[in-house]
């Protein structure tokens, strides 16, 4: 039977900021950590509310330039790359949140951000100006968190027996 000084501790992974660390340094420096990413997730949606700015002045750039109203290939590419950026801020914020309200860093949510950055620099690729081995390289990775990510899905879902 476990007394109320008795406990047991799980190492799982993220876990490791609890505030009811054993030792009062630790949990002091854990109170300043929660702190930090506080800041951060205050200046995550200070760059969420930049970037949408961005993406409005683009957007009016392209639109007022001459041919008015109509946009370039390379317009619309400019255009697709500043709406990805504002969502891949607002996916690092979503890490930010559920790791302040749970402690644990989200590995999938992490791997599918990685995933959105990647396909925004495919996007805006110039493969005028690119190498082969730079894109050798991308699609290694994009290769590297597809199979990551699927990986830990596979691993999260429930198996479903055909009884």
């Amino acid at each position: 039977m476990e007394t109320e000084h008795q406990t047991t501790h799980t190492h799982e992974p993220g876990h490791d900021l609890r505030m009811e660390h054993e030792d009062p340094t630790i949990r002091f420096l854990h109170k300043i950590i929660r702190i930090a990413v506080k800041i951060l997730a205050v200046l995550m949606v200070l760059v969420i509310i930049w970037g949408i700015g961005d993406v409005v002045y683009v957007l009016y750039q392209r639109l007022t330039a001459p041919p008015f109203l109509l946009m370039q290939i390379n317009d619309l590419l400019a255009t697709f790359g500043a709406f990805l950026a504002v969502l891949i801020a607002i996916e690092i914020f979503i890490n930010i949140s559920m790791y302040l309200s749970t402690n644990v860093i989200p590995v999938r949510l992490v791997i599918a951000t990685a995933l959105m950055a990647i396909s925004r620099k495919v996007i805006i690729f110039d493969f005028e100006k690119i190498t082969p081995p730079y894109i050798y390289g991308t699609a290694s990775v994009i290769l590297a968190l597809g199979i990551s990510y699927w990986l830990i899905t596979k691993k999260n879902e429930p198996t479903h027996s055909n009884k």
